[in-house]
């Protein structure tokens, strides 16, 4: 069986549950494939998904349209390419607890923000303020990666990024109200998060086990839509302990209806990359010129 070495980009979630779907349902076997998944809470996230892809150490990372981006524009560029998207819309928002004076992103004025420290990230949430009449004056700070989320249960820190159909419903079970500012509210057309990349070298080189791997978990999510109960069961026995309290009942179903379906799932549409691209470009939060065709493929997807 061929090898796939796959970086998680958090700890095992409700947008990951096809991937253990796969693995569970044989999917992945039946591809005469034997994937390994690496948990980011293995090294504390010391290494970030596309770093492990540009080193080497994995065939494909699970990441956001960010990564993309910003690895073909350091100084030593690294060309790395989507070759499915794991949701048709963007899921994430900025949160803060329902139970503050932060009515909407200008109140964050002065506030802390628990920054997971991307490229783009502190940019993008201070234009967010500014697009909603504020000045931008936040107050960024970088906790331990994997304890962002508590920052904010706690109250130590203001605000951060979250997935509503994750951190969101974990929240809720808790009985913790928040408040959340979606980025396309704010005149923010972000891409895709998260999707899944290789490396154009490894696309070349290994196409077709690649496009036997997008295939399999592309039946994996699929599997998921059609057999709710029984995927449910499959993700809770990859939860860690700090998860394990979660209904992935409530979170599979705010999540189902944005895997796509069997035309659309993976997929991703040139136009609104290009659009993300342009609004960086705009905000000069990235300054060189790419070309969106090289970011993505949509060539191993059925």
């Amino acid at each position: 069986m061929q090898k796939i070495k796959v970086a998680l980009d958090w700890t095992p979630n409700i947008n990951h549950i096809g991937f253990f779907v796969a693995e569970d349902q044989g999917f992945y076997r039946e591809a005469d494939l034997h994937v390994e998944f690496f948990d980011p809470g293995t090294d504390q996230y010391a290494t970030t998904p596309a770093k492990k892809l540009e080193t080497g150490e994995v065939d494909v990372a699970i990441c956001p349209t960010e990564s993309l981006i910003s690895y073909r524009t350091k100084a030593n560029p690294f060309p790395i390419v989507a070759i499915a998207a794991l949701l048709q819309e963007d899921l994430s928002a900025i949160a803060v607890r329902a139970d503050s004076n932060i009515r909407s992103p200008k109140d964050l004025d002065g506030r802390s923000y628990a920054s997971y420290q991307a490229r783009y990230e502190d940019g993008i949430v201070r234009q967010m303020i500014r697009n909603d009449g504020g000045t931008g004056d936040l107050r960024v700070t970088y906790p331990e990666k994997l304890g962002i989320w508590n920052s904010l249960v706690d109250g130590s820190q203001d605000a951060t990024w979250v997935f509503r159909n994750w951190e969101g419903v974990a929240a809720e079970d808790r009985g913790l109200g928040l408040r959340y500012f979606n980025l396309k509210d704010y005149d923010i057309p972000y891409g895709y998060s998260p999707v899944m990349a290789t490396s154009a070298p490894m696309l070349e080189q290994r196409k077709e086990e690649l496009e036997r791997f997008v295939e399999a978990t592309k039946k994996g999510f699929l599997f998921t839509q059609h057999n709710p109960g029984e995927s449910e069961g499959i993700l809770e026995r990859e939860l860690g302990a700090a998860d394990r309290g979660i209904s992935v009942k409530k979170a599979l179903k705010a999540t189902t209806p944005y895997f796509g379906n069997a035309h659309t799932w993976g997929k991703m549409d040139e136009s609104r990359l290009q659009t993300f691209l342009n609004w960086l470009s705009r905000y000069d939060l990235e300054k060189q010129s790419l070309r969106t065709s090289d970011l993505y493929t949509n060539e191993l997807i059925s």
